[in-house]
């Protein structure tokens, strides 16, 4: 059962190796370390770049734009917002140039608390990255959503930004969602595509014969079914909402969460079903509250479901904080905890029309 990095690793591989991505790059994304996070060990096209985001983000659109495909990494979402203005440009550029240009580039970058990375390598990115036009999001919450959306991602001719929530890379699937063609024995996965610690001069990893697997882009899943309250989320918090659901189980309280996945283009057919079935709807995230991307979904519901609703939607959200502190109690005040869901799930249940 592979972990969310590796599968995220093994999508990079079979898609340098079968879907053109010619080019991996980024801050330490090369040998030897391969990533902070170990995403790319291993990888045959990646190399290291300078510490300099703007360049990376430059150097991806030329490629892209000289008909390469590219996937390039923003080592932390946190220093990703000094290139709004690139990220702008290779957002527009199909629609300026009249449908003459894509730019087929995959940026990743991790998002999101949950290890005490303190005021640098904390924060979201979802809200500002759907307040650019132009790109596809996605962030997963599991490792099979993880690689089906990467080469789902690595083929579209549109640049898409594949969120990584770093408090859930180390998590591993469930048996019953392995990828095609994965080891069902985590510790031979690792054995194959893991580097060893210490002198790496001479590895090489032995790549499993992992099979394609595409999960559309704008497709969101249940995952979990109910018909009391909606929760609509994505990325770390699916787990954590699943389990704040299944918990409130005992006390009758019947939840049905729903993975986005995708945060642009959404999945409005699935949330508006979903809404229409349970009459009350929590979206939950970890940017910060204000100008947040569940403030939008909760405007477009009222505006187009506002008979079906039995409720006030609600929003639980990351604190309007510049940051987030070291200190376990700051990081745990300001982000969604599973405490904090399952308050706002039973209010909202309990609220009659």
């Amino acid at each position: 059962m592979a972990t969310m990095i590796q599968a995220i690793r093994l999508a990079l591989h079979v898609g340098e190796t079968r879907l053109g991505v010619t080019d991996i790059f980024g801050e330490d994304v090369g040998a030897p370390l391969g990533g902070v996070f170990t995403g790319t060990q291993g990888l045959e096209t990646a190399w290291n770049t300078p510490l300099d985001e703007r360049g990376i983000v430059g150097t991806a659109i030329g490629l892209a734009l000289a008909g390469q495909r590219p996937v390039a990494e923003i080592q932390f979402c946190d220093y990703a917002f000094n290139t709004i203005d690139l990220l702008k440009l290779a957002g527009n550029t199909y629609w300026s140039s009249g449908g003459d240009w894509n730019v087929p580039m995959v940026l990743m970058t991790p998002v999101g608390a949950g290890i005490r990375g303190s005021i640098y390598h904390s924060h979201s990115f979802d809200a500002t990255a759907t307040r650019i036009p132009g790109w596809k999001i996605v962030m997963p919450s599991n490792p099979r959503d993880a690689y089906g959306l990467m080469l789902s991602a690595i083929v579209d001719p549109n640049p898409v930004m594949f969120l990584m929530p770093k408090a859930l890379l180390r998590l591993k699937g469930k048996p019953s969602d392995l990828l095609p063609g994965e080891p069902e024995d985590d510790k031979q996965l690792a054995s194959m595509i893991d580097a060893p610690l210490g002198d790496r001069s001479a590895w090489k990893p032995r790549w499993p014969d992992v099979q394609e697997l595409y999960i559309p882009i704008g497709e969101s899943r249940i995952a979990r079914p109910g018909s009391r309250v909606t929760v609509l989320t994505y990325g770390r918090n699916v787990p954590m909402a699943v389990a704040a659901a299944d918990e409130l189980a005992a006390e009758g309280i019947d939840t049905e969460v729903l993975d986005l996945r995708s945060l642009h283009p959404y999945d409005w057919p699935a949330i508006a079903a979903s809404v229409r079935k349970t009459n009350r709807v929590l979206c939950v995230n970890e940017d910060t509250e204000v100008t947040n991307f569940g403030e939008h979904l909760i405007r477009r519901i009222v505006e187009e479901l506002f008979y079906e609703l039995h409720a006030p939607p609600r929003l639980v959200a990351g604190a309007h904080l510049p940051g987030i502190g070291l200190a376990d109690a700051l990081e745990m005040a300001s982000v969604p905890q599973k405490d904090g869901i399952k308050t706002a799930i039973r209010e909202l249940a309990a609220h009659e029309p």
